[in-house]
């Protein structure tokens, strides 16, 4: 399967959970690319079989929580993606709002089916995204 991991990462927390899926996703026999949303061609990542979508968590502490402005623009930017499966992640330290619906419904949008939302408080990907792939998701 291709997979693009496409993220926003302001201290490079996120940059290191993007990579820490990769590599897992790799693990499983997967052909996985990871870039940031300032370098990644929308029109490479529609084609991937699986999209993942990450973003730092913006916002006042408990509120006001949101995706980046690059991060949504580039789902903004990202063709028909109908037939294609997506994942959004975020990383976050006290709490993500509403980020992740925000961003599986902008990417619903475009016709995705958004598979998985996933949170990391720091650079590894939980337990809970680590068994979804094991279960199946390299060979779907």
């Amino acid at each position: 399967m291709r997979v693009a991991i496409i993220y926003d990462s302001h201290t490079g927390t996120t940059r290191a959970a993007a990579e820490a899926m990769g590599q897992h996703l790799r693990e499983l026999g997967n052909e996985v690319h990871i870039d940031s949303v300032v370098d990644a061609d929308p029109t490479v990542v529609s084609q991937a079989d699986l999209i993942c979508v990450g973003s730092w968590t913006q916002g006042l502490f408990v509120i006001l929580q949101h995706a980046t402005k690059a991060t949504m623009q580039f789902i903004e930017r990202l063709g028909d993606l109908a037939g294609k499966k997506a994942i959004v992640f975020c990383t976050y330290k006290l709490a993500t709002g509403s980020l992740l619906p925000t961003m599986a419904q902008a990417l619903r949008a475009k016709g995705a089916e958004v598979v998985g939302e996933y949170k990391f408080r720091g650079p590894a990907p939980t337990q809970d995204f680590q068994s979804y792939a094991a279960s199946g998701l390299s060979s779907a």
